[in-house]
């Protein structure tokens, strides 16, 4: 090959890599672009909540407020937050997602009770508060426009030569798509973390009736609203000392540790929730053994989605089901989780014989602590039983996980040399010869 032909060869194919390096950053780029819009487009119902006069109006606004918070930027958000970490410090990323979320739902409720029955230039405060939430939406987009990094995006830039599949239809990407999803329903370990989260999540939904039951034990709202606050953030360092430690035991005994980490916090919630409701007096001056016990509660009971769940779930599917993996986990969860509450209502009503009764009655206060205890029975049923059969199925994971772990691993191997083998094809192809005037002048000198 004479010089001249080598000289444009070599500069056609660094354009065709450049080309397709700048395709692949615009790809990856999209991910943290995906965030920043959502969270922009998060704040247009929340603006419009409060502009409706109209109840059902603002409900299917709070629905589409939910859609977004909930199921779009969280499952994108804890891709990301996988892909910006490793596996020796997985579980205390997802700690800290854990604790600052807590902390904002703190923060973000205790100032909305606070700015609600005010109001500032007719405007009422309910109102205002949706509009500071909106505002923020799209502070923390802007922020994200700026701060935020995606790691493909850093691993694109450095790889010289990626290879980008071309363009494809709305069609094929919805095929695509059900298969990836098919592919996740179908992987043993999914399926039970899944099933374990249906039982894991119980507990926690039916504990919004301790505000309830602390309130028929006799404690005013302020000591209930405490007990509530020291709880939440318990759960808050809980599952960032939980993720720290499903680091640690997954370094030493990686098949195992993470699981044996997920079936002690579930396991301790069966005697702490027993000691809680049914071994304590209903006496409004136990406060602090109550919050004593909800406070390590809230600290041990809330490993198992930093500590194992989420680290798994990074694990045994390919680096691109990230983001699927965790929707399908938060919509079967969520969806069979939701039945927690009335079925802890209809335990205390039909089975343990709790009894509404009429504001005044003289005998309020015994009822109100007979009352107490059926709620507290049925509690109580509702965190043991789902408790048990949440140890139980984490077991299978013995089994499933090293396998699963082990075949995505193989996946991402075989994935990866493909598109090696697709580089070094689209830049050996055969380009015809073209000869510029240098070239035939040396010719015709020879």
């Amino acid at each position: 090959m004479y010089y001249g032909e080598s000289r444009r060869v070599s500069a056609s194919r660094s354009v065709q890599r450049d080309w397709c390096c700048s395709e692949r950053r615009s790809h990856c780029a999209r991910f943290t672009h995906f965030l920043q819009i959502n969270c922009s487009i998060f704040m247009l119902p929340t603006r419009c909540i409060p502009r409706h006069s109209s109840q059902s109006c603002a409900c299917h606004s709070s629905r589409c407020f939910s859609l977004g918070r909930c199921h779009i930027l969280c499952c994108h958000l804890l891709h990301l937050l996988t892909d910006s970490t490793v596996d020796s410090n997985r579980g205390m990323a997802f700690g800290w997602l854990q604790l600052t979320g807590n902390f904002g739902s703190i923060i973000g409720g205790l100032f909305a009770v606070l700015i609600a029955p005010t109001s500032f230039k007719g405007i009422p405060g309910w109102r205002i508060a949706f509009h500071l939430v909106a505002l923020i939406s799209v502070i923390v987009g802007i922020l994200v426009c700026l701060f935020a990094n995606d790691p493909r995006f850093s691993k694109a830039r450095e790889r010289a030569t990626t290879y980008e599949a071309p363009n494809k239809s709305f069609c094929s990407d919805m095929k695509d798509l059900m298969k990836e999803a098919k592919s996740v329903i179908g992987n043993p370990s999914f399926q039970i973390i899944v099933a374990q989260g249906v039982f894991g999540t119980f507990p926690g939904s039916s504990l919004s009736f301790a505000t309830l039951w602390l309130e028929l034990i006799g404690f005013p709202r302020v000591t209930t609203a405490f007990l509530w606050t020291l709880y939440v953030v318990a759960t808050s360092f809980g599952g960032l000392f939980g993720g720290r430690m499903g680091d640690i035991l997954s370094q030493r005994f990686p098949n195992s540790g993470r699981i044996l980490l997920s079936q002690i916090s579930s396991s301790s919630a069966i005697p702490l929730a027993a000691i809680l409701l049914l071994g304590l007096p209903y006496d409004p001056s136990t406060a602090f053994k109550h919050g004593l016990l909800l406070f390590i509660m809230g600290l041990i009971r809330s490993w198992n989605a930093p500590a194992t769940n989420n680290p798994i779930f990074a694990e045994i599917v390919p680096e691109k089901s990230r983001t699927t993996i965790y929707a399908l986990d938060r919509s079967f969860e969520t969806i069979l989780s939701s039945f927690a509450p009335p079925i802890v209502g209809a335990l205390a009503q039909h089975v343990y014989g709790y009894k509404p009764i009429t504001k005044g009655s003289s005998d309020e206060i015994e009822k109100d602590r007979e009352n107490a205890a059926s709620l507290a029975k049925a509690l109580y049923t509702a965190i043991s039983i789902p408790s048990v059969l949440c140890v139980s199925i984490y077991s299978f994971l013995y089994c499933t996980y090293p396998r699963d772990r082990e075949r995505a691993r193989m996946e991402a191997l075989v994935e990866s040399e493909m598109q090696q083998l697709q580089v070094e094809d689209y830049n050996d192809v055969d380009y015809p010869r073209e000869e510029d005037d240098n070239d035939e002048k040396v010719l015709l000198s020879r």
